[in-house]
């Protein structure tokens, strides 16, 4: 009997000014803006970072997203990204900024009624957030370029409408004390990519709907909700 090796490589993202980003795996993390952990029914003062994955594949800059399967609440959460060129456990938050190798802005598309109807359940909620395309993400830019500031605003507009407006120090966990956290908890690798959390707001998409995603000095997010795939 003969086996077969399986070749993989891994899916890549566009950075400004050129060059590709080999994305390893994807973490997000919930709750992370006092406004939106209100918004979801949880005190932020009692608050802890929830960490969860998508994988690698969801990551999307196509510029068109296909409605997803199965859901009829998608929702839009706009995100820093954050994309590490070192990883490691337990490291300090004061020792992140030399790890990361860029930034972006993102979306965490979420299925809304798939996630409430497991929690309910209390199953795991994961398939709400990891379908394909739920994680789509603007140009890369190089983390000696751009850093993240509390100042810099960040903001999601629907055909037109804004929906969601924060500043990052609007945040509960800065970047670096996020990163400290997580790495607590799993061992971090270059080709990581973590998005940040998301600002109150958060709400449905429908198809042909106009999605744009700031976040201010990165390069911004444009996508458009199509409908549905039908085949594979």
């Amino acid at each position: 009997m003969s086996s077969r090796v399986v070749e993989w490589q891994p899916p890549e993202v566009a950075v400004s000014g050129g060059g590709r980003f080999p994305v390893r795996h994807v973490w997000c993390v919930g709750r992370n803006y006092a406004e939106h952990a209100r918004e979801m029914g949880e005190d932020p003062e009692r608050s802890e970072p929830v960490f969860f994955a998508k994988p690698a594949r969801s990551v999307d800059q196509s510029g068109r997203i296909a409605f997803p399967v199965e859901t009829a609440d998608l929702h839009h959460e706009v995100e820093l990204v954050v994309f590490l060129g070192d990883g490691g456990r337990n490291i300090a938050a004061a020792d992140w900024p030399r790890r990361i190798f860029g930034y972006a802005v993102g979306v965490d598309l979420t299925r809304r009624d798939v996630q409430a109807r497991l929690k309910k359940s209390g199953q795991p909620w994961e398939i709400s957030k990891g379908f394909d395309q739920s994680a789509p993400v603007g140009l890369v830019v190089p983390a000696e370029q751009w850093s993240p500031s509390p100042e810099i605003l960040i903001d999601l507009q629907v055909n037109g409408v804004i929906r969601q407006q924060a500043s990052l120090g609007e945040m509960i966990w800065p970047v670096n004390g996020l990163l400290e956290r997580l790495s607590r908890q799993i061992t971090l690798h270059a080709g990581d990519v973590v998005f940040t959390g998301t600002p109150a707001g958060v709400g449905p998409l429908q198809v042909d709907d106009r999605v744009k995603a700031r976040v201010q000095g990165l390069s911004p997010l444009e996508f458009t909700i199509g409908a549905a795939a039908t085949t594979a």
